[in-house]
Protein backbone atom coordinates (compact mmCIF):
# COMPACT_ATOMS: atom_id res chain seq x y z
CA UNK A 1 0.00 0.00 0.00
CA UNK A 2 1.58 3.41 -0.83
CA UNK A 3 2.22 5.78 1.97
CA UNK A 4 -0.04 9.17 2.15
CA UNK A 5 2.31 11.72 3.07
CA UNK A 6 0.57 14.31 5.49
CA UNK A 7 0.79 18.20 5.02
CA UNK A 8 2.52 19.01 7.64
CA UNK A 9 0.58 22.96 6.52
CA UNK A 10 -3.14 21.08 7.39
CA UNK A 11 -4.60 22.59 4.33
CA UNK A 12 -4.31 19.16 2.39
CA UNK A 13 -6.95 18.08 5.71
CA UNK A 14 -10.43 17.26 3.63
CA UNK A 15 -8.54 15.41 0.60
CA UNK A 16 -6.15 13.77 3.06
CA UNK A 17 -9.56 12.03 5.25
CA UNK A 18 -11.04 11.31 2.07
CA UNK A 19 -8.23 9.67 1.40
CA UNK A 20 -8.08 8.01 4.90
CA UNK A 21 -11.56 6.68 4.65
CA UNK A 22 -11.07 5.23 0.60
CA UNK A 23 -7.99 3.18 1.75
CA UNK A 24 -9.60 1.08 4.56
CA UNK A 25 -9.33 1.48 8.66
CA UNK A 26 -5.63 1.37 9.01
CA UNK A 27 -3.45 3.03 6.37
CA UNK A 28 0.68 3.71 6.43
CA UNK A 29 1.00 7.53 6.14
CA UNK A 30 4.18 9.85 6.69
CA UNK A 31 4.34 12.25 9.35
CA UNK A 32 7.29 14.89 8.68
CA UNK A 33 9.54 11.60 7.56
CA UNK A 34 8.30 9.28 10.22
CA UNK A 35 6.41 6.22 9.50
CA UNK A 36 3.17 5.58 11.38
CA UNK A 37 -0.07 3.39 11.16
CA UNK A 38 -3.14 6.06 10.37
CA UNK A 39 -6.15 5.17 12.10
CA UNK A 40 -9.32 6.79 11.00
CA UNK A 41 -11.96 4.42 12.04
CA UNK A 42 -13.58 5.15 15.35
CA UNK A 43 -14.60 1.85 16.14
CA UNK A 44 -11.13 0.16 15.22
CA UNK A 45 -9.49 3.15 17.10
CA UNK A 46 -11.79 2.48 20.32
CA UNK A 47 -10.40 -0.99 20.39
CA UNK A 48 -6.13 0.21 19.93
CA UNK A 49 -6.99 2.81 22.56
CA UNK A 50 -7.69 0.11 25.00
CA UNK A 51 -5.85 -2.37 23.50
CA UNK A 52 -2.81 -3.38 26.10
CA UNK A 53 -0.65 -4.03 23.42
CA UNK A 54 -0.31 -0.68 22.39
CA UNK A 55 1.75 1.84 24.52
CA UNK A 56 2.69 5.73 24.67
CA UNK A 57 5.91 4.70 25.70
CA UNK A 58 8.23 5.11 22.88
CA UNK A 59 11.25 5.02 25.01
CA UNK A 60 10.27 0.98 25.83
CA UNK A 61 8.63 0.21 22.58
CA UNK A 62 9.79 2.21 19.47
CA UNK A 63 13.05 1.38 17.87
CA UNK A 64 13.33 4.51 16.01
CA UNK A 65 12.93 6.35 19.34
CA UNK A 66 16.66 6.79 19.68
CA UNK A 67 16.87 8.41 16.14
CA UNK A 68 13.33 10.63 16.44
CA UNK A 69 14.95 12.28 19.32
CA UNK A 70 17.89 12.79 17.25
CA UNK A 71 16.47 14.14 13.84
CA UNK A 72 12.39 14.18 13.79
CA UNK A 73 10.54 17.99 13.79
CA UNK A 74 8.00 16.52 16.59
CA UNK A 75 11.29 14.86 19.21
CA UNK A 76 9.11 16.60 22.05
CA UNK A 77 6.08 14.86 21.50
CA UNK A 78 7.76 11.36 22.34
CA UNK A 79 10.58 12.30 24.41
CA UNK A 80 8.41 14.58 27.73
CA UNK A 81 8.27 12.41 30.57
CA UNK A 82 4.77 12.33 31.66
CA UNK A 83 1.59 11.04 31.44
CA UNK A 84 1.25 11.82 28.05
CA UNK A 85 3.84 9.12 27.32
CA UNK A 86 3.62 6.38 29.81
CA UNK A 87 2.50 3.05 29.41
CA UNK A 88 1.19 1.10 32.53
CA UNK A 89 2.11 1.14 36.21
CA UNK A 90 4.09 4.70 35.46
CA UNK A 91 1.14 5.94 33.46
CA UNK A 92 -1.23 5.33 36.53
CA UNK A 93 1.33 6.38 39.02
CA UNK A 94 1.74 10.29 36.87
CA UNK A 95 -2.10 10.14 36.23
CA UNK A 96 -2.79 9.73 39.95
CA UNK A 97 -0.86 12.71 40.90
CA UNK A 98 -2.91 15.15 38.53
CA UNK A 99 -6.23 13.60 38.48
CA UNK A 100 -7.80 14.95 41.49
CA UNK A 101 -7.93 18.61 40.30
CA UNK A 102 -9.82 17.80 36.79
CA UNK A 103 -12.75 16.21 38.51
CA UNK A 104 -16.09 16.92 37.69
CA UNK A 105 -16.75 18.42 41.44
CA UNK A 106 -13.45 20.26 41.15
CA UNK A 107 -14.16 21.64 37.83
CA UNK A 108 -17.98 23.04 39.07
CA UNK A 109 -16.15 25.16 41.66
CA UNK A 110 -14.36 26.68 38.90
CA UNK A 111 -17.65 27.88 37.00
CA UNK A 112 -17.85 31.12 38.57
CA UNK A 113 -13.99 32.03 37.71
CA UNK A 114 -14.38 31.01 34.05
CA UNK A 115 -17.64 33.19 33.69
CA UNK A 116 -15.56 36.14 35.41
CA UNK A 117 -12.82 35.85 32.88
CA UNK A 118 -15.20 35.27 30.20
CA UNK A 119 -16.95 38.08 30.79
CA UNK A 120 -14.05 40.64 31.33
CA UNK A 121 -13.17 39.90 28.11
CA UNK A 122 -16.28 40.45 26.65
CA UNK A 123 -15.85 43.66 28.15
CA UNK A 124 -12.64 44.58 26.33
CA UNK A 125 -14.31 43.58 23.02
CA UNK A 126 -17.85 45.96 23.67
CA UNK A 127 -15.32 48.45 23.81
CA UNK A 128 -14.69 47.78 20.25
CA UNK A 129 -15.06 50.84 17.85
CA UNK A 130 -18.08 50.13 15.36
CA UNK A 131 -16.84 48.64 12.19
CA UNK A 132 -13.71 47.44 13.95
CA UNK A 133 -12.74 43.99 12.59
CA UNK A 134 -12.05 41.90 15.59
CA UNK A 135 -10.33 38.68 15.57
CA UNK A 136 -12.02 36.34 18.00
CA UNK A 137 -8.98 33.94 18.16
CA UNK A 138 -6.93 35.92 19.09
CA UNK A 139 -9.16 38.36 21.88
CA UNK A 140 -11.16 35.23 22.92
CA UNK A 141 -10.28 31.64 21.90
CA UNK A 142 -6.71 32.61 23.04
CA UNK A 143 -6.84 34.20 25.97
CA UNK A 144 -9.41 32.43 28.07
CA UNK A 145 -7.92 29.07 27.93
CA UNK A 146 -4.99 30.41 29.12
CA UNK A 147 -5.66 32.59 32.17
CA UNK A 148 -7.65 29.97 33.33
CA UNK A 149 -4.87 27.07 33.23
CA UNK A 150 -2.15 29.91 34.98
CA UNK A 151 -4.66 30.48 37.68
CA UNK A 152 -4.96 26.61 38.27
CA UNK A 153 -1.35 26.27 37.86
CA UNK A 154 -0.60 29.81 39.99
CA UNK A 155 1.53 31.19 36.89
CA UNK A 156 2.60 34.84 37.40
CA UNK A 157 2.06 37.14 34.78
CA UNK A 158 5.13 37.77 33.50
CA UNK A 159 5.14 33.80 33.09
CA UNK A 160 1.82 33.58 31.05
CA UNK A 161 2.75 35.65 28.76
CA UNK A 162 5.96 34.01 27.59
CA UNK A 163 3.61 30.86 26.73
CA UNK A 164 1.74 31.40 23.64
CA UNK A 165 4.20 31.49 21.22
CA UNK A 166 5.83 28.80 22.80
CA UNK A 167 2.77 26.33 22.71
CA UNK A 168 2.04 27.62 19.63
CA UNK A 169 5.61 26.44 18.49
CA UNK A 170 4.78 22.90 20.09
CA UNK A 171 1.59 22.34 17.71
CA UNK A 172 3.56 23.73 14.94
CA UNK A 173 4.58 21.55 12.44
CA UNK A 174 6.27 24.01 9.87
CA UNK A 175 9.36 23.96 12.00
CA UNK A 176 12.74 22.19 11.43
CA UNK A 177 13.78 19.72 13.92
CA UNK A 178 16.68 22.16 15.29
CA UNK A 179 13.50 25.10 15.56
CA UNK A 180 11.70 22.33 17.36
CA UNK A 181 14.49 21.40 19.79
CA UNK A 182 14.97 24.92 20.75
CA UNK A 183 11.54 25.63 21.24
CA UNK A 184 11.17 22.97 23.17
CA UNK A 185 14.38 23.84 25.51
CA UNK A 186 13.10 27.11 25.95
CA UNK A 187 9.64 25.89 27.01
CA UNK A 188 11.39 23.33 29.37
CA UNK A 189 13.65 26.14 30.78
CA UNK A 190 10.66 28.16 31.50
CA UNK A 191 9.07 25.55 33.44
CA UNK A 192 12.10 25.32 35.57
CA UNK A 193 12.13 29.14 36.25
CA UNK A 194 8.75 28.33 36.88
CA UNK A 195 9.51 25.50 39.42
CA UNK A 196 12.24 27.35 41.44
CA UNK A 197 10.35 30.03 42.05
CA UNK A 198 7.28 28.26 43.48
CA UNK A 199 9.75 26.42 45.93
CA UNK A 200 11.28 29.63 47.39
CA UNK A 201 7.35 30.83 47.51
CA UNK A 202 4.97 27.88 47.12
CA UNK A 203 0.98 29.07 46.90
CA UNK A 204 -2.45 27.26 46.74
CA UNK A 205 -2.12 25.79 43.46
CA UNK A 206 -0.97 22.64 41.48
CA UNK A 207 2.31 23.28 41.06
CA UNK A 208 3.21 24.10 44.34
CA UNK A 209 1.04 20.54 45.07
CA UNK A 210 3.51 18.98 42.69
CA UNK A 211 6.45 20.16 43.76
CA UNK A 212 5.37 19.42 47.25
CA UNK A 213 4.65 15.84 46.24
CA UNK A 214 8.28 15.27 44.41
CA UNK A 215 9.85 17.10 47.81
CA UNK A 216 7.72 15.04 50.15
CA UNK A 217 8.57 12.08 48.42
CA UNK A 218 12.47 12.29 47.57
CA UNK A 219 13.22 13.49 51.32
CA UNK A 220 11.35 9.95 52.44
CA UNK A 221 13.50 8.26 50.48
CA UNK A 222 16.64 10.15 51.38
CA UNK A 223 16.53 11.87 47.10
CA UNK A 224 16.96 7.79 45.93
CA UNK A 225 12.74 6.98 45.73
CA UNK A 226 9.56 6.55 47.14
CA UNK A 227 8.13 4.72 49.81
CA UNK A 228 10.54 1.56 50.83
CA UNK A 229 13.19 1.83 48.11
CA UNK A 230 10.36 2.09 45.65
CA UNK A 231 9.63 4.22 42.60
CA UNK A 232 9.28 8.14 43.60
CA UNK A 233 6.02 9.35 43.06
CA UNK A 234 7.41 11.95 41.12
CA UNK A 235 11.09 12.51 39.42
CA UNK A 236 12.29 16.18 38.82
CA UNK A 237 11.92 15.82 35.15
CA UNK A 238 8.74 14.39 35.55
CA UNK A 239 7.88 17.28 37.65
CA UNK A 240 8.77 19.53 34.82
CA UNK A 241 7.01 17.61 31.96
CA UNK A 242 3.66 17.48 34.12
CA UNK A 243 3.15 20.98 33.96
CA UNK A 244 4.56 21.16 30.28
CA UNK A 245 2.04 18.50 29.50
CA UNK A 246 -1.37 20.58 31.76
CA UNK A 247 -0.22 23.99 30.17
CA UNK A 248 -0.14 22.79 26.41
CA UNK A 249 -3.20 20.23 26.34
CA UNK A 250 -5.22 22.79 28.75
CA UNK A 251 -4.18 25.51 26.46
CA UNK A 252 -4.06 24.46 22.58
CA UNK A 253 -6.93 21.82 22.74
CA UNK A 254 -9.54 24.52 24.21
CA UNK A 255 -8.20 27.53 22.36
CA UNK A 256 -9.58 25.33 18.79
CA UNK A 257 -13.04 24.06 20.74
CA UNK A 258 -14.07 27.76 21.26
CA UNK A 259 -12.82 28.67 17.76
CA UNK A 260 -14.66 26.09 15.88
CA UNK A 261 -17.39 26.58 18.01
CA UNK A 262 -17.40 30.27 16.92
CA UNK A 263 -16.97 29.37 13.17
CA UNK A 264 -19.39 26.74 13.09
CA UNK A 265 -22.03 28.64 14.27
CA UNK A 266 -21.46 31.56 12.30
CA UNK A 267 -21.34 29.41 8.69
CA UNK A 268 -24.67 27.59 10.33
CA UNK A 269 -27.28 30.74 11.64
CA UNK A 270 -30.03 27.67 11.02
CA UNK A 271 -27.91 25.81 13.67
CA UNK A 272 -27.24 28.94 16.10
CA UNK A 273 -31.59 29.56 15.53
CA UNK A 274 -32.28 26.40 16.94
CA UNK A 275 -30.36 27.05 19.86
CA UNK A 276 -31.79 30.29 20.61
CA UNK A 277 -35.30 28.82 19.98
CA UNK A 278 -34.26 26.56 22.85
CA UNK A 279 -34.51 23.33 20.86
CA UNK A 280 -30.73 22.73 21.53
CA UNK A 281 -28.48 23.30 24.01
CA UNK A 282 -24.86 24.93 24.46
CA UNK A 283 -23.61 21.40 25.33
CA UNK A 284 -25.11 20.38 22.11
CA UNK A 285 -22.84 23.04 20.75
CA UNK A 286 -20.14 21.80 22.15
CA UNK A 287 -20.37 18.06 21.70
CA UNK A 288 -21.38 18.67 17.98
CA UNK A 289 -18.15 21.19 17.25
CA UNK A 290 -16.33 18.47 19.00
CA UNK A 291 -16.84 15.83 17.05
CA UNK A 292 -17.05 17.74 13.67
CA UNK A 293 -13.82 19.10 14.39
CA UNK A 294 -11.74 17.92 16.84
CA UNK A 295 -9.51 20.11 18.17
CA UNK A 296 -6.36 17.63 17.48
CA UNK A 297 -6.12 16.23 13.81
CA UNK A 298 -3.69 13.90 14.72
CA UNK A 299 -2.51 13.01 18.00
CA UNK A 300 1.13 11.60 17.37
CA UNK A 301 2.44 8.65 18.84
CA UNK A 302 1.14 4.82 20.16
CA UNK A 303 3.30 2.06 19.35
CA UNK A 304 2.45 -1.51 19.25
CA UNK A 305 3.97 -3.97 21.69
CA UNK A 306 3.38 -7.15 19.53
CA UNK A 307 1.92 -7.76 16.09
CA UNK A 308 -1.60 -6.95 16.10
CA UNK A 309 -3.93 -8.13 12.91
CA UNK A 310 -6.19 -5.20 12.10
CA UNK A 311 -9.36 -5.91 9.70
CA UNK A 312 -8.85 -6.19 5.67
CA UNK A 313 -5.54 -8.42 6.49
CA UNK A 314 -3.56 -5.28 7.53
CA UNK A 315 -0.61 -5.99 10.48
CA UNK A 316 0.92 -3.86 12.48
CA UNK A 317 3.99 -5.07 13.78
CA UNK A 318 5.82 -5.15 16.54
CA UNK A 319 7.42 -1.30 17.49
CA UNK A 320 5.48 -0.14 14.44
CA UNK A 321 3.77 3.70 15.34
CA UNK A 322 0.14 4.22 14.95
CA UNK A 323 -1.73 7.77 14.71
CA UNK A 324 -4.91 8.15 15.98
CA UNK A 325 -6.54 10.35 13.19
CA UNK A 326 -9.18 12.06 15.55
CA UNK A 327 -10.63 14.44 12.98
CA UNK A 328 -11.35 11.65 10.31
CA UNK A 329 -12.61 9.47 12.91
CA UNK A 330 -15.43 12.58 14.34
CA UNK A 331 -16.92 12.58 11.04
CA UNK A 332 -16.17 8.68 9.62
CA UNK A 333 -19.15 7.31 7.80
CA UNK A 334 -18.77 3.96 9.85
CA UNK A 335 -20.52 5.90 12.71
CA UNK A 336 -22.04 9.02 11.08
CA UNK A 337 -23.18 7.66 8.15
CA UNK A 338 -23.24 10.38 5.17
CA UNK A 339 -23.61 13.36 7.52
CA UNK A 340 -20.36 13.33 9.20
CA UNK A 341 -19.10 16.80 7.85
CA UNK A 342 -23.00 18.34 8.60
CA UNK A 343 -23.05 20.54 11.98
CA UNK A 344 -26.35 19.59 13.43
CA UNK A 345 -26.50 20.78 17.23
CA UNK A 346 -29.92 18.06 16.86
CA UNK A 347 -27.72 14.96 16.19
CA UNK A 348 -28.88 11.83 18.46
CA UNK A 349 -25.64 10.16 18.30
CA UNK A 350 -23.49 12.32 20.28
CA UNK A 351 -20.34 10.49 20.83
CA UNK A 352 -16.84 11.39 19.51
CA UNK A 353 -13.35 10.67 20.32
CA UNK A 354 -11.94 14.44 20.67
CA UNK A 355 -10.89 13.56 24.18
CA UNK A 356 -9.03 10.46 23.46
CA UNK A 357 -10.69 6.49 24.71
CA UNK A 358 -9.11 4.74 27.48
CA UNK A 359 -6.73 5.37 30.13
CA UNK A 360 -5.28 7.93 28.33
CA UNK A 361 -8.96 9.65 27.80
CA UNK A 362 -8.30 13.47 28.49
CA UNK A 363 -8.44 14.23 32.23
CA UNK A 364 -9.05 18.03 31.61
CA UNK A 365 -12.07 16.96 29.68
CA UNK A 366 -14.68 18.72 31.63
CA UNK A 367 -12.56 21.66 32.07
CA UNK A 368 -12.58 22.02 28.01
CA UNK A 369 -16.05 21.80 28.47
CA UNK A 370 -16.80 24.29 30.88
CA UNK A 371 -14.76 26.64 29.13
CA UNK A 372 -16.47 26.06 25.41
CA UNK A 373 -19.98 26.23 27.24
CA UNK A 374 -19.21 29.48 28.90
CA UNK A 375 -17.11 31.52 26.02
CA UNK A 376 -19.85 30.16 23.33
CA UNK A 377 -22.93 31.32 25.13
CA UNK A 378 -22.46 34.28 26.46
CA UNK A 379 -20.18 35.28 23.58
CA UNK A 380 -23.82 34.87 21.29
CA UNK A 381 -25.75 36.53 24.09
CA UNK A 382 -23.66 39.71 24.26
CA UNK A 383 -23.44 40.68 20.57
CA UNK A 384 -26.13 38.99 19.17
CA UNK A 385 -25.46 40.60 15.74
CA UNK A 386 -22.16 38.58 15.69
CA UNK A 387 -20.78 37.93 11.67
CA UNK A 388 -17.86 37.15 9.62
CA UNK A 389 -16.19 40.56 8.30
CA UNK A 390 -16.76 40.83 4.36
CA UNK A 391 -14.79 38.84 2.49
CA UNK A 392 -13.26 36.93 5.60
CA UNK A 393 -11.43 33.63 4.98
CA UNK A 394 -10.62 30.87 7.24
CA UNK A 395 -7.11 29.62 6.85
CA UNK A 396 -5.77 26.59 9.43
CA UNK A 397 -2.80 26.92 11.44
CA UNK A 398 0.34 25.53 9.87
CA UNK A 399 0.15 22.23 11.89
CA UNK A 400 -1.44 18.48 11.01
CA UNK A 401 -2.05 18.21 14.78
CA UNK A 402 -3.87 21.17 15.97
CA UNK A 403 -7.00 21.76 13.94
CA UNK A 404 -8.08 25.63 14.77
CA UNK A 405 -7.59 28.73 12.26
CA UNK A 406 -5.10 31.49 11.94
CA UNK A 407 -7.51 34.10 12.61
CA UNK A 408 -11.60 34.70 13.32
CA UNK A 409 -11.75 38.06 11.56
CA UNK A 410 -15.94 39.00 12.89
CA UNK A 411 -17.66 42.28 13.09
CA UNK A 412 -19.52 41.88 16.54
CA UNK A 413 -22.16 44.59 16.16
CA UNK A 414 -23.93 46.41 19.16
CA UNK A 415 -23.36 44.62 22.12
CA UNK A 416 -26.37 43.76 24.24
CA UNK A 417 -26.80 44.79 27.37
CA UNK A 418 -24.69 43.33 29.98
CA UNK A 419 -26.71 40.66 32.20
CA UNK A 420 -26.67 41.11 35.98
Amino acid sequence: MERLVLDPTGRARDTETAELYASGPAVPVDILGGRAWSVSDPELLEELLTDPRVSKDGLQHWPDFDRAVRTWPLALWISVRNMFNAHGADHRRLRRLVSSAFTPRRVATMTARVEELTDALLDDLARTAPGEVVDLRARLAYPLPIRVISQLLGLPEEVTDGFRGIVDKVFSTALTPEESAANGAAFQALLEELIAAKRREPGEDMTSALIAARDDDADGADGEGGDGGGPAALSEEELRDTLLLIVSAGYETTVNLIDNGIADLLTHPDQLALVRAGKAGWDDVVEEALRRDAPLAHLPLRFAVEDIALPGGVTVRRGEAILPAYAAAGRHPVRYGDSGAVFDVTRPVKSHLAFGHGVHFCLGAPLARLEGRTALSRLFERFPDLAFAPGARLEPVDSLISNGHRALPVLLGAPAPKAP
